[in-house]
């Protein structure tokens, strides 16, 4: 699990190395999604849901990532269900979109290494028909970041081409 979380913060800083304003809020049609606002929505959803699971507080409030940021949203928003306008509105440097990612897989690591192969069948989310294990859920993390990470790996890969 911890190499597999530590997979997303790699291929999402390789995204962010040398990345200007220009290239992170790049959409490639008005409604498509940006590096930074992929970045920073693959790291809100690890944030949220890995602190949830382990009954923790999120880095995003718990270490001032949230005033940093200081987007125009709720506080508790990770950006599922955001609007074309709302992707428009996140837009942070390089090193702020890394210095969170980096705070979040520190904390993530944290937990996985307080944890025993018997630790992922602990049912962590009771609203769903099955009940969500640990292990699920931190799968389910996983696979989400990674989609998004290589979303924003591929909308980097057009603006090196061009």
């Amino acid at each position: 699990m911890i190499d597999a979380f530590g997979r997303i913060q790699e291929a999402a800083s390789e995204v962010l190395a040398g990345a200007d304003s220009g290239v992170l809020t790049l959409r490639l049609d008005p409604d498509a999604n940006s590096i930074a606002w992929l970045v920073w929505h693959l790291t809100r959803v690890q944030d949220d849901h890995v602190a949830k699971a382990f009954d923790g507080e999120q880095v995003w409030t718990s270490q001032g990532w949230a005033e940093r940021f200081d987007l125009p949203f709720d506080v508790k928003s990770h950006g599922y269900g955001q609007s074309s306008t709302d992707v428009a509105q996140v837009q942070a440097s390089a090193d702020l979109l890394l210095g969170y990612l980096t705070a979040v897989q520190n904390q993530t690591v944290k937990y996985l290494e307080s944890i025993t192969d018997a630790d992922l069948d602990r049912v962590v989310d009771e609203r769903w028909n099955p009940p969500v294990t640990l292990g699920v859920r931190l799968v389910s993390v996983i696979s989400d970041c990674l989609q998004h990470a290589g979303q924003a790996a591929f909308i980097r890969g057009v603006v090196d081409r061009k």
